[in-house]
């Protein structure tokens, strides 16, 4: 007699769509899915004196090396912004995306003893690093606010724009920006593990070719081209134009931005399944 199926609470089959997202599998797992989200916000300074104090110390040195290098050394212009504001803008909106990047593109190999041992939806795990990285950019973002309400007491004229109506579109484009890439390389790495040498010099590469120690106005018109076809670009000339009344924004760059994230992210899920079938095979 043939077994019906229906009997059971969980039916694992492979995955023969190009594109799977399995919603239900990530909802199924969604107590999975704050656990994670929890390890990697709870373990990343557990042992640490001062604890999650590092949120906020981490862009303040790096604002203060952006000040002497960039600001005080190589005189780079800051659209006539506060460079304290200039700076710890760009780097908030940059850490958001490399960090997203940088530990998706880890999946496969960081966590292979896992998935050989139990099963659960593969795309929790950099799904759990984005929406942790998601928080860690909200403690900074207080801080950004912090300072920005500091400059305003002050006296300096800040002039937010109706721009900022579009932050969450530019958070999305952040979030499937870095997703996107984290789990199409997290795919190519488990067969050419050269990228794994590769993927942090050329996120250092990229941050050059981002308006993050610069503003856009200043690039020779002959670059001008080759630095807004970079997604992340109108990300932060938006942001600070939002926030700062500064910068080369708009609606169209930052749309073009939005379909480029989501095409990267949908090729991102297309490679990342079809891996996902005989990864343990490969690794």
């Amino acid at each position: 007699m043939k077994e019906d199926k229906d009997q059971w609470d969980l039916v694992i089959a492979p995955k023969r769509a190009v594109i799977a997202f399995h919603w239900q599998d990530l909802l199924r797992y969604r107590d999975l899915l704050y656990m994670f989200i929890k390890r990697d916000i709870v373990t990343l300074y557990k042992q640490t004196i001062l604890g999650p104090v590092w949120f906020f110390i981490q862009p303040i040195l790096t604002v203060l090396v952006y000040l002497v290098v960039f600001n005080r050394i190589a005189k780079l212009p800051t659209d006539g912004l506060p460079p304290v504001l200039f700076y710890l803008s760009g780097v908030i909106i940059w850490n958001y995306f490399q960090e997203s990047f940088n530990t998706t593109s880890k999946t496969f190999i960081e966590n292979a003893n896992l998935f050989g041992k139990v099963y659960f939806p593969r795309l929790i795990l950099p799904l759990a690093k984005i929406i942790s990285g998601f928080i860690r950019f909200a403690i900074q973002f207080v801080l950004f606010i912090m300072l920005y309400t500091f400059y305003s007491v002050k006296g300096l004229e800040l002039h937010p724009t109706s721009y900022l109506a579009f932050l969450p579109i530019m958070i999305l484009i952040m979030a499937l920006l870095g997703l996107g890439l984290g789990i199409l390389f997290t795919s190519l790495t488990t067969k050419y593990r050269d990228l794994v040498f590769l993927i942090q010099f050329g996120i250092q590469l990229i941050m050059y070719a981002t308006p993050v120690i610069y503003p856009l106005s200043s690039v020779p018109e002959k670059f001008k081209f080759w630095i807004e076809i970079n997604p992340m670009t109108a990300v932060l000339e938006g942001f600070r134009y939002a926030f700062l009344g500064s910068g080369t924004a708009s609606i169209a760059s930052l749309l073009t931005s939005l379909s480029i994230s989501i095409a990267i992210f949908f090729i991102g899920v297309i490679v990342f399944n079809n891996v996902e079938k005989d990864f343990m095979d490969t690794v």
